[in-house]
């Protein structure tokens, strides 16, 4: 069970220290945590008993059985003004966070960056299939409307997601004005549109031959209609438009091979968005911030030089 946060901001907040998978320990700074909405959340489903956290095999360290969704934040020493909510895979019926979003979120927060780890609902839990959709875009937009308050450029929040958080980052990124609730308070009048995405070894298309992941059965079921699997597809709502993104793969990732990046590099590539892509030879799949031996463990890197372009460029 996870032991109760913050749950607003301004209350107490609690020093924690964490492994990355390197085995380097990292003291974090404080963090607190924001409930994403006053009530109910919208969407239907619910969940029974405490929140889970998985202490073993691929699930250790993950969440589940989530029913306050909320953001997790990371205040840097030395702010740069940027911000970037950071979600961690699990294929929609967890939520990965010691291997993947907490290590980032805290690389991040020791660069500058003011990070918000994103807790969201999960269909695996009994929530509507949209229930994450529906927090990733709430959360956008408590960061932007509280942008002041954060210390945070308005032109630079951004979205980071691994595997089944590379989807939902990527189809928050892709489509922010999806109808997916109705919301009457402030916050509702920021937009939920990244400025800036990262996704690693995301899921991607839904479609055949790549039919066979967790995020599709969870979002869509065993058997959905060809319409279905296009709309949650996210090479379909590849635009122009589309904010700035760059996308990490590895070459022997057997659970979302490269072909999936690859399909939304095209997609986004001939709708003329602005977008990167590396593939690394080796690192399989949920390698997070990987460990120094690896290559990929430069991504972290790759992202804050290509990061840095987009700013320059908007100047």
């Amino acid at each position: 069970m996870i032991a109760r946060r913050t749950l607003i901001a301004g209350a107490a907040t609690l020093l924690v220290a964490s492994t990355w998978p390197g085995g380097a320990v990292l003291k974090a700074h404080e963090f607190e945590e924001i409930l994403l909405w006053p009530g109910t959340p919208p969407g239907k489903g619910a969940v029974s008993g405490p929140e889970r956290i998985g202490d073993k095999g691929a699930g250790f360290g993950a969440v589940s059985n989530v029913s306050n969704p909320r953001l997790r934040v990371y205040r840097p020493n030395h702010p740069n003004g940027r911000a970037v909510v950071v979600i961690g895979g699990g294929g929609y019926f967890r939520i990965q966070l010691w291997k993947e979003s907490t290590p980032a979120a805290q690389w991040l927060q020791l660069n500058g960056y003011t990070v918000f780890e994103l807790i969201h609902r999960l269909p695996a839990d009994g929530w509507e299939a949209t229930a994450p959709f529906i927090d990733a875009q709430r959360a956008m937009k408590i960061v932007r409307h509280r942008a002041g308050d954060f210390g945070i450029r308005p032109d630079c929040i951004g979205i980071l997601g691994f595997s089944a958080g590379g989807h939902l980052a990527g189809y928050t990124a892709l489509k922010p004005g999806q109808p997916l609730y109705a919301g009457n308070d402030e916050v509702e009048t920021a937009s939920a549109r990244p400025d800036f995405a990262a996704l690693l070894f995301p899921v991607v298309t839904l479609r055949k031959p790549y039919d066979t992941t967790r995020t599709r059965r969870e979002i869509v079921g065993r058997e959905p209609s060809i319409a279905a699997q296009e709309l949650w597809s996210l090479d379909t709502h590849a635009s122009k438009d589309a904010p700035p993104m760059i996308l990490f793969s590895s070459a022997d990732d057997q659970t979302t091979p490269p072909g999936h990046n690859i399909a939304l590099f095209e997609a986004l590539n001939r709708a003329g968005a602005s977008v990167e892509m590396h593939i690394f030879s080796d690192g399989g799949h949920g390698w997070g911030l990987g460990t120094s031996e690896q290559t990929l463990s430069q991504w972290p890197t790759l992202f804050h030089t290509w990061l840095d372009k987009q700013m320059t460029q908007k100047k």
